[in-house]
């Protein structure tokens, strides 16, 4: 089962959890519906469809509300601290939630008590709370946006507030952002850089890269970072490596563009419906284009 972890702006939702559907345009929880926009209830819609789509794991999802107090995301960190290591799941993606270094800290000791260690994937500002906290390395993914990998690579810069100019100002540059990440031990033991052009990389460099198809729209179109995110999060829970379930997932994100002909105002659930046929296209591609990589991925059904 893939857990997702995060909040929504609304500071009426309490602290919920339980496993996920999508209605039309709202995401089932327990006994509460939560409308899809951007954030993390793109990244469970996207999950959603995705799972339906290739026979994926259950999505299970544990949210709360935060307008940007950190009060909802201070009780969700409590919450996990104390309970998390009743729980058993394959992966565990963490979302957007208030960048605490010692919560952060207090939910990895409860992961330690899992049956199971999970695979752990992080996004958005709970990857600067694994940054800040100095455990980044702990991750099995995560996925940055170019902003984001600027903070990564600053190994002197304690908030993404403080990221130097000179860092900031370098991000034409992924290669050169990526290998400061791992050197200064600021990442993953993978990294998926969300951009024009996605990368795929790991401490020894870059795998692969994903630049088509393009569709100019889906960079102003807010959410789709979010949808690659939940993509790679079921299909790097099944049987692929973890190379070809983000490699997929790159190319499925933007496959949706073909599919959904969107403009730079089409919501993000609108590429979100188009997951499944975007995803049976690319499981379908030939493998050749994947041998080239001079790479053995397999998936074990």
């Amino acid at each position: 089962m893939l857990a997702v972890i995060g909040t929504v702006p609304d500071r009426n939702i309490p602290l919920i959890h339980g496993r996920v559907s999508l209605e039309d345009t709202h995401l089932k929880i327990a006994d509460r519906s939560i409308l899809v926009e951007r954030g993390t209830p793109a990244l469970l819609a996207s999950a959603v469809r995705a799972t339906e789509a290739v026979r994926g794991p259950e999505v299970y999802a544990f949210l709360i509300g935060d307008i940007g107090t950190g009060t909802g995301s201070r009780h969700l960190y409590k919450f996990l601290s104390k309970e998390l290591h009743n729980f058993s799941f394959r992966t565990l993606a963490f979302h957007y939630l208030q960048p605490i270094a010692h919560w952060h800290d207090k939910v990895l000791s409860g992961i330690e008590k899992m049956h199971s260690k999970p695979l752990l994937i992080a996004d958005a500002g709970y990857m600067y709370a694994a940054k800040m906290s100095g455990h980044a390395a702990r991750y099995d993914l995560f996925t940055p946006d170019i902003g984001e990998l600027s903070f990564l690579a600053d190994e002197m810069a304690p908030h993404p507030f403080y990221t130097r100019g000179f860092i900031l100002h370098n991000k034409d540059d992924v290669p050169d952002l990526i290998k400061r990440a791992y050197q200064h031990k600021n990442a993953a033991s993978y990294l998926l850089v969300k951009g024009s052009t996605d990368y795929i990389a790991d401490r020894d460099g870059i795998i692969d890269t994903v630049d088509r198809p393009s569709f100019e729209a889906m960079e102003a179109i807010g959410g789709t970072g979010d949808s690659l995110t939940g993509m790679a999060s079921v299909l790097c829970s099944m049987d692929y490596t973890p190379e070809k379930g983000m490699f997929l997932a790159a190319r499925a994100n933007r496959w949706t563009g073909h599919y959904a002909g969107p403009s730079p105002s089409t919501p993000v659930l609108d590429l979100i419906e188009k997951i499944p046929q975007a995803l049976s296209y690319v499981l379908k591609e030939p493998e050749v284009e994947y041998a080239d990589k001079g790479m053995e991925w397999k998936r074990n059904d």
